[in-house]
């Protein structure tokens, strides 16, 4: 008569000591409390919960990659700009992510926004632009500051995205362009100044030696003379156009 009961009842007990048992991936770890006190952090593997008494919180203990939304920053030098960024964080310590805050995806995610509009609202435009590893680095510490109470620790920031007002994306083109202007000013006239010195040092030494010039004369002809021109220029040596003034003079003189 008693077989039924007591077989129900044994049925039951078992039910209820197998559903205790949990399986715990490596990167899992299960946060237990007990009739609501904290007890030690259980995992990886199997691991027991006693049912009605704990009650278990499974926690990834993985890298998270969390988008920062796009956030309206007005620069130091008064330029509004939309600044986004990813933020890449993981859970060190699942007692802390479950006890110290209520939800610790939404926290990090709401600190990391204000953040970002802290800090980028601080930066020079070109500053931004230009030093993105200082940035990431500052905002990486400042977050990782405020959320370490919590267990959770930030590996990396990287501001993703800058999106600048048409009339500055404007504004930078023109002056990209006035740049590359001024360089290839820059360079043209130091081409000049080179090519200037040189034919000055080749004027002295042809001066100081008068048979170069005679060589440079020779060549100059013997360079006319293998082309098929139809008008030949004849350069008259210096010697001769010197003689020939000097005589000028005597005769006018006299």
């Amino acid at each position: 008569m008693l077989i039924g009961p007591l077989a129900t009842v044994f049925g039951l007990v078992v039910v209820v000591l197998v559903a205790g048992l949990k399986v715990l991936s490596e990167y899992e770890r299960g946060v237990v409390f007990r009739l609501g006190r904290l007890v030690p952090v259980r995992g990886p593997g199997i691991i027991y919960v006693i049912p009605l008494i704990e009650q278990l919180y499974r926690l990834d203990l993985r890298t998270v990659t969390l988008d920062v939304p796009s956030q309206d920053v007005i620069t130091r030098d008064n330029v509004s700009v939309k600044v986004s960024a990813v933020l890449y964080f993981r859970v060190v310590d699942a007692g802390r992510a479950v006890v110290e805050v209520q939800n610790f995806m939404y926290a990090t995610s709401q600190i990391a926004q204000t953040t970002l509009r802290s800090v980028c609202g601080q930066a020079q435009l070109d500053g931004l632009l230009a030093e993105r590893e200082k940035f990431n680095s500052q905002l990486q510490e400042i977050i990782d500051m405020h959320t370490e109470p919590w267990g959770v620790k930030v590996v990396s920031v990287e501001v993703k995205h800058i999106d600048l007002p048409l009339e500055m994306q404007r504004a930078m083109a023109r002056q990209a362009e006035a740049e590359r202007s001024r360089r290839s000013k820059v360079i043209n006239a130091e081409g000049e100044y080179q090519a200037a010195t040189r034919l000055a040092e080749a004027a002295d030494t042809m001066q100081k030696e008068p048979i170069a010039m005679q060589l440079r004369y020779l060549q100059a002809l013997s360079q006319v003379g293998t082309e098929r021109n139809h008008t030949i220029v004849l350069p008259l040596p210096l010697d001769l156009i010197r003689s020939l003034a000097a005589r000028s003079s005597r005769e006018s003189s006299s």
